[in-house]
């Protein structure tokens, strides 16, 4: 009897960001884009050329891609920031829509989710006091029983 052998298919979900653990989904959105296609993670972490513009009358017009490697580079800056979009909360998406290449919707992310490096610490200080909280209403329970 012979084995059937069908080619595996890796079907990962697309990782939505909730806004309080964006550290945590940038590293998921990352491996997302590694596993489904590398050439996208490029896309957004250098940008892509630009788009061919030609000067007519002294106006700059852009000019469809002609070649091939122009319309690869068009498709995937479109296919990148269209994922990066879709892997937004609904109530952001409109918010975000504005930025035309991927790169810059990365950054305009990071900068409004990521935070600086004080909100951080006010934010771990926040953590450590819910956490003390916490601990002193779990004695305080121990304590009754």
């Amino acid at each position: 009897m012979e084995a059937v052998s069908s080619p595996m298919v890796a079907a990962t979900k697309l990782p939505v960001l909730n806004p309080g653990e964006y550290e945590l989904w940038k590293i998921r959105i990352e491996q997302y884009f590694l596993m489904t296609d590398y050439a996208l993670w490029e896309v957004i972490l250098n940008g892509d050329s630009p788009l061919p513009t030609r000067t007519i009358n002294g106006v700059e017009t852009l000019v469809p891609p002609t070649t091939a490697e122009q319309r690869l580079a068009r498709k995937n800056e479109l296919k990148a920031r269209g994922t990066l979009l879709m892997a937004l909360p609904n109530e952001h998406q409109l918010k975000f829509n504005t930025y035309k290449s991927a790169k810059t919707l990365m950054e305009a992310i990071e900068k409004r989710f990521g935070g600086n490096k004080e909100s951080k610490k006010v934010q771990k200080t926040l953590l450590k006091q819910q956490y003390d909280i916490l601990i002193e209403k779990a004695k305080r329970w121990t304590y009754h029983i």
